[in-house]
C-alpha cells in the first residue's frame, strides 16, 4: 500500500506537465483515472517513433504508468455527466485546458466543487488564470525562452539554447504534485478542498534559482557561459586525452586536492586562485592552465583519481553508458514493465510504504468499462453509450 492509497485522482490533463504530476500520484498508490478522447486519446500516444512492442509511444510511456484509461467524449452531455459523477467521488482533479475552456462545459473548479466541497482542483496553464497573457497557449519551448532559461543556456558566441528535455513541463508537474499534496494535508484540518492556479511561466522563472537571485540582487544580466558556472570555478566541462570530463570543484579544499592530484600544488596557494571569489575573477587566466593539465590524462584516469581524492568529477554518459552503469544497476533505476516497455523507476524510496512504479501505461480506454460500472452504469447503458460514441 503506497502512501496515497485511498486517494482518487481524476486526470483531465494531457501531454506532459499534468500527466507527470498524476503519474507521481499513481506511483504513490493513488487511483488515477485518466480521461481521454475516444479513438485518439492523449496527444502523446501518437508522438513517435519510437513505439514499444505493445504499440504505446515512448513519450506516452514516460508519463502515464499505473493509470486507468477511460475514454469519454466531453462534447456529449452524457460524457459530461460521467465526468461530473467521477468528480463527485474524487479527491483531486488535474486539468490543463486553456483558461475558461472547462467553464463552458461546467467542469471548472467552481462547478465541480459545488458537487464535491472536499475536491482539490489544480489547473495548469501556460501563463496562469490572471494577467494579460492568460489567454495565450503555453508550450515548454516558449517558456524556456520567455522565462529567461535560454538567455543563460548555450555558449557565449552561439545562439541561446533550450534544455534537451522539456524541463518546464517536468518542473511544473513536480510543483503541481507538491501543491496538491499540501492542499490534501490542509483539507485534513479544514475539511474542505481548494483551487490551485499553476502556470508554466511562473514555474520557469521560479526555477531560475541562483541565476534570478543574482540578477535581483546585482541588477546585472548573467551571461551565457556554456558549461561553466557563474559563481564557482572550476565547475565545467574539460577536454581530456580521449574525451571529456566534468570537474565540479565546490570549495577551496577540493581545489587544493585537485591541484595536488594534478601535480600542480602551487596553483592552490597562488593568490589569484586560492579562494573561489579570486578564481571567479581570474577565470580567464586559470581555465586555460587547467585545460592543458586535463588533456594529459584519459577521462577514466581522471575519474579514478578524483574519486580517490574526494574531488567531485565524472564522465558525460550516454544512455547506453547508464544501462551498463554499476550504480544504476545497484539502485534498480530501470524497470522492465513488459510489452517492450522499459521505464525509469520513481526516485522516491519509502521505508514502509513503497511506490508502485512497475505497472504498465494503459492502452486507450482499457479501463472504461470497469470504472464506469463501478459508478453504477449498467452493461446495457455502456453498450448504448458506446453505440453513440460517448465512450
Amino acid at each position: 500500500m503506497g502512501p496515497l492509497a485511498g486517494i482518487k485522482v481524476l486526470d483531465l490533463s494531457r501531454v506532459l506537465a499534468g500527466p507527470w504530476a498524476s503519474q507521481i500520484f499513481a506511483d504513490l498508490g493513488a487511483e488515477v483515472v485518466k480521461i481521454e478522447r475516444p479513438g485518439a486519446g492523449d496527444d502523446t500516444r501518437a508522438w513517435g517513433p519510437p513505439f514499444a512492442e505493445n504499440g504505446l509511444s515512448a513519450y506516452f510511456c514516460a508519463a502515464n504508468r499505473g493509470k486507468k484509461s477511460v475514454t469519454v467524449d466531453m462534447a456529449a452531455p452524457e460524457g459530461l455527466a460521467i465526468i461530473r459523477r467521477l468528480a463527485e467521488e474524487a479527491d483531486v482533479v488535474l486539468e490543463n485546458f486553456k483558461v475558461g475552456g472547462l467553464k463552458k462545459l461546467g467542469l471548472d473548479h467552481e462547478s465541480l466543487r459545488a458537487l464535491n466541497p472536499r475536491l482539490v482542483y489544480c489547473s495548469i496553464t501556460g501563463f496562469g488564470q490572471t494577467g494579460p497573457y492568460a489567454p495565450r497557449a503555453g508550450y515548454d519551448f516558449l517558456m524556456q525562452g520567455m522565462g529567461w532559461l535560454m538567455s543563460v543556456t548555450g555558449v557565449p558566441e552561439g545562439e541561446p539554447m533550450k534544455a534537451g528535455v522539456a524541463v518546464v513541463d517536468v518542473f511544473t508537474g513536480l510543483y503541481a504534485s507538491t501543491a496538491v499534496l499540501a492542499a490534501l494535508v490542509e483539507r485534513g484540518k479544514s475539511g474542505v478542498g481548494q483551487y490551485i492556479d499553476l502556470a508554466l511561466f511562473d514555474v520557469q522563472i521560479a526555477t531560475m534559482a541562483n541565476q534570478i537571485s543574482s540578477y535581483l540582487i546585482s541588477g546585472e544580466q548573467p551571461k551565457r557561459l556554456g558549461n561553466a558556472h557563474p559563481s564557482i570555478v572550476p565547475y565545467q566541462v574539460f577536454e581530456t586525452q580521449d574525451g571529456h570530463l566534468i570537474l565540479a570543484v565546490g570549495n577551496d579544499e577540493q581545489f587544493a586536492k585537485f591541484c595536488r592530484l594534478a601535480g600542480r600544488a602551487e596553483l592552490a596557494v597562488d593568490v589569484r586562485f586560492a579562494k573561489n571569489p579570486d578564481r571567479v575573477r581570474n577565470r580567464a587566466e586559470l581555465v586555460p592552465v587547467l585545460e592543458e593539465i586535463l588533456r594529459l590524462r584519459t577521462t577514466r584516469a581522471w575519474c579514478e583519481g578524483l574519486e580517490e581524492t574526494g574531488v567531485p568529477g565524472g564522465p558525460i554518459n550516454s544512455f547506453a553508458d547508464l544501462d551498463d552503469d554499476r550504480q544504476v544497476r545497484a539502485r534498480g533505476i530501470f524497470n522492465d514493465l513488459g510489452g517492450g516497455v522499459r521505464a525509469v523507476a520513481n526516485p522516491m524510496r519509502f521505508e514502509r510504504t513503497p511506490v508502485d512504479d512497475r505497472r504498465q501505461p494503459p492502452q486507450l480506454g482499457a479501463d472504461t468499462d470497469a470504472v464506469l460500472e463501478a459508478l453504477g452504469i449498467s452493461p446495457d447503458e455502456l453498450t448504448a453509450l458506446r453505440h453513440k460514441g460517448v465512450v
